[in-house]
């Protein structure tokens, strides 16, 4: 049975106990002079919590624990040559035994009885072969039987999940059932499972930051034993040399302070554009636009942010590049009469144009909630003493609403930072360092995609450096956001 069957019964379990613990609460009545404790929709949630809450704990449980005892169990039954060999030799073979498990799983009934421990792995690779099922040809007879052992024994597993889990379902229905009485505190019980469940949501955004810390720290502090920090945060030239694992050669040249140069540089290029046309855009719809224009213009101007980044990538590439290229050929043949292009396609300027698009939409909405959450008294008092339009958005408006405008900008900040597949097709892969924002540079985030690329073993230099370069780029970032957060409590107006 599959698991998602299996959660489908513990519902239906779940939804049975509720309806009949709702018609005890009812038939139930209470003495004189008692009053019943909670209601009867709380008795029939404290009945579902019982039959469903530990079963799928129970269930999640086991389809952790299950593959990890299999697969312990079904190693330890490997021939001693295997075992005697490196771990990446019996990962390897673990897998070759489970895909033959799995094709196992794939052959009808009658084809699948006719495979025994002593058939040759041969006949089984044919006999897989047949049914489309791909096969690695590195198995040897001693997989067979293991093969088949796998299967029985996650087989058994998932019989003995699925009635245990539908068992518990069951008796913690009908214990919560029985449990049901005139002074239950139902109420307060199931108000405390929904808390639990309010926290542990709430968890999962703490326990991902964590683990994405710890499984980059563990990794950047491997290639910091190898190279030095002070080569990597103050080296100017960027320039690892790939070398085989094991290599004991020249690791190359891990020099930072280029990548970050241009994950800057390109930023603040987007940003100079994007947030002065972001920030007009929002005074516009929120002080001079008419409600038809602003449920028109808003919602428009929000549709860049659901574009993908590929496709502004493609249009960098396919369009702008070649149009500033173009143009600046244009206008150095018109002064010099040479139509060499100074401007080239890929470059700090055209990736800067085209991330300052996406960012508009960001930018602009944010701040046009920010202005508009400045309370209405304020435009009023300063039009009632006879200020303009304008001089109340630049008097009034704006200095209220400042710190959530620099908080806005600080966070827009961060998600430039960020951009790859913007960066990679507008301004190129090259890790230069120059001022010259028509020549192509490169940011951390391309980097990180560079070095993680193809088949690669994550204990080289070459590698390891794209983990020191995306915590060193998640400090950047966390650094802006307490920055925008600090900027916003020390600043922020209270209204009434």
């Amino acid at each position: 049975m599959s698991t998602f069957t299996i959660i489908l019964i513990v519902l239906a379990i779940g939804l049975v106990g509720a309806y009949l613990g709702y018609q005890r609460s009812r038939s139930q009545m209470a003495p004189e002079g008692m009053r019943p404790h909670s209601r009867p929709i709380y008795h029939a949630s404290f009945v579902a919590s019982w039959a469903i809450i530990p079963s799928l704990l129970l269930l999640a449980a086991w389809l952790v624990v299950s593959p990890i005892v299999i697969a312990a169990d079904v190693r330890g039954s490997f021939p001693e040559g295997v075992l005697a060999e490196s771990q990446l030799t019996e990962d390897l073979a673990y897998g070759i035994v489970e895909s033959l498990g799995t094709g196992l799983q794939v052959l009808p009934a009658d084809e699948r009885q006719t495979v025994t421990d002593t058939t040759p792995v041969k006949d089984l690779i044919d006999l897989l072969r047949q049914r489309g099922v791909p096969v690695a040809s590195a198995s040897t007879d001693w997989m067979v039987p293991m093969a088949l052992h796998l299967n029985a024994m996650q087989f058994w597993s998932r019989l003995a999940m699925t009635a245990v889990v539908i068992a518990l379902a069951l008796g913690g229905a009908y214990w919560g059932y029985r449990q049901i009485a005139v002074r239950l505190r139902a109420r307060n019980i199931v108000e405390s499972v929904v808390k639990g469940a309010l926290i542990a949501a709430s968890s999962i955004a703490v326990l991902t930051t964590v683990g994405i810390v710890f499984s980059m720290l563990f990794e950047t502090v491997d290639f910091f034993s190898r190279i030095s920090a002070a080569e990597f945060f103050f080296g100017t030239t960027w320039e690892p040399r790939f070398s085989n694992v094991g290599s004991t050669g020249n690791a190359g040249s891990f020099g930072f302070i280029p990548l970050l140069a241009g994950t800057l540089y390109i930023g603040f290029v987007a940003m100079l554009i994007a947030v002065p046309i972001g920030l007009f855009a929002a005074i516009y719809m929120a002080e001079y636009a008419s409600n038809r224009t602003r449920s028109f213009v808003k919602p428009l101007l929000e549709v860049l942010a659901g574009i993908p980044t590929i496709v502004y990538g493609f249009f960098a590439l396919v369009t702008v590049g070649p149009f500033l290229r173009d143009l600046s050929a244009q206008v150095s043949g018109l002064l010099t009469g040479d139509y060499a292009s100074f401007i080239q396609a890929q470059s700090v300027l055209t990736a800067g144009l085209v991330m300052a698009i996406m960012l508009i939409p960001f930018v602009s909405s944010l701040s046009d909630d920010i202005i508009t959450s400045v309370p209405g008294s304020l435009r009023d008092g300063s039009l009632g003493l006879g200020a303009t339009r304008s001089e109340t958005v630049k008097r009034v408006i704006l200095p209220a609403a400042l710190p959530g405008i620099v908080s806005a900008i600080l966070l827009t900040a961060s998600r430039a930072i960020g951009e790859t597949m913007i960066v990679v097709l507008a301004a190129g892969v090259a890790a230069n360092l120059t001022l010259n924002p028509l020549e192509p540079m490169t940011t951390i985030t391309v980097k990180i995609v560079a070095q993680l690329t193809g088949d690669l073993e994550f204990d080289t230099p070459q590698t390891l450096v794209a983990f020191a370069l995306g915590m060193t780029l998640f400090v950047i970032t966390l650094c802006l956001n307490i920055y925008a957060l600090y900027i916003v409590r020390k600043y922020k107006e209270q209204y009434e």
